[in-house]
């Protein structure tokens, strides 16, 4: 074993992802729920070959200057606004992704964070629980989607994929995305594509799906607010920081803005240094029409299991002297 090279796993993993991976290298594995420190990672991280990258951590310049044997990063991720894939390629660090696999569960979440938004789900579990259930009461009373005008800001595969789940409750559906797109085949006539302005402007829910990047950070500020309709509703199951969220925060408190939905949040974006440390606490008042969930986007088994399997088999890839078919860059060494 002492000859076999380092792979670090910095968050915890299914037995099955260290079962693919133990007999080609010495494991160093994070046991518990809750991620290393950046020091503790690096530690780890000094003589490795390989990493497993969660979106926990962070992979810039300064990370790979002190990993000089490492050949390569297996994100379990499909967005890696956290890894510096650039500075990995002039170091000769392959970096692979999972383009695909988190594609429909985190379309599927959309649809449950809208419907939960619109449908003043959380208000009602909340009365029953402090209130009990007495029958039926004229309250709670909420939008719905059936009918409804939706902007998908976006529309690459997640946008795509959520359009696809919206056609069957009979939305009008636009779309933006910056890239010159077709809409496929099996949407055509079933959704607009349109400007941005257009978009917001028309909506009912307004979902966001988008990588972060430079130009798409902040891309929802207090001036595309502005352009939504009065008591739209956002919906953000992408990236934290393509909404400011004190903006969001200050449109609800106006009443310009009917709600807002996140399963992520500007603090985790690690690629920015000035980012916020927490969540607006406007948006987790009790009484804030929001909802918002833990970044359970791909939190579904089957298809976290997959996803590390995904990034185990590019590590092996690496390994045994293979190019990882899930790469995005192209070292300049093999």
């Amino acid at each position: 074993m002492a000859g076999l090279p380092i792979i670090v796993l910095t968050n915890r993993t299914f037995p099955e992802t260290r079962a693919a991976l133990e007999g080609a290298a010495r494991l160093s594995a994070n046991d518990d729920t809750k991620p290393w420190s950046r020091h503790e990672v690096l530690d780890r991280c000094h003589q490795a070959t390989g990493i497993m990258a969660f979106m926990t951590d962070r992979i810039d310049r300064a990370f790979l200057d002190q990993c000089p044997n490492l050949k390569v990063v297996g994100a379990a991720l499909k967005g890696f606004d956290n890894i510096d894939v650039e500075a990995a390629t002039e170091r000769g660090v392959w970096v692979t992704i999972v383009s695909d696999l988190l594609t429909v569960p985190t379309a599927e979440l959309a649809i449950g964070l809208m419907l939960s938004l619109g449908r003043q789900m959380l208000p009602g579990d909340r009365n029953i629980r402090e209130n009990g259930f007495h029958g039926w009461r004229p309250t709670h009373y909420g939008t719905g989607l059936d009918g409804a005008r939706i902007g998908i800001v976006g529309f690459g595969r997640v946008g795509q994929a959520i359009a696809e789940r919206l056609v069957g409750f009979r939305c009008h559906l636009s779309a933006y995305d910056s890239q010159p797109l077709k809409v496929p085949a099996h949407l055509a006539g079933k959704v607009a594509l349109s400007d941005l302005p257009e978009v917001l402007g028309q909506s009912e829910f307004v979902v966001l799906a988008l990588p972060l990047t430079a130009a798409t950070q902040h891309i929802i500020d207090a001036a595309a607010i502005a352009r939504m309709r009065r008591g739209a509703l956002l919906v953000n199951p992408a990236r934290g920081s393509l909404v400011d969220e004190r903006a969001v925060a200050d449109a609800i408190d106006l009443g310009h803005l009917g709600g807002y939905a996140a399963d992520v949040f500007e603090c985790e974006d690690w690629a920015r240094p000035a980012r916020p440390t927490v969540v607006d606490p406007r948006l987790l008042h009790p009484d804030s029409p929001t909802v918002l969930t833990p970044h359970i986007g791909s939190a579904v088994i089957d298809v976290r299991r997959k996803i590390e399997a995904s990034a185990a088999r590019s590590i092996l890839d690496v390994l045994e002297g293979r190019i990882p078919v899930s790469a995005i860059n192209a070292p300049h060494r093999c």
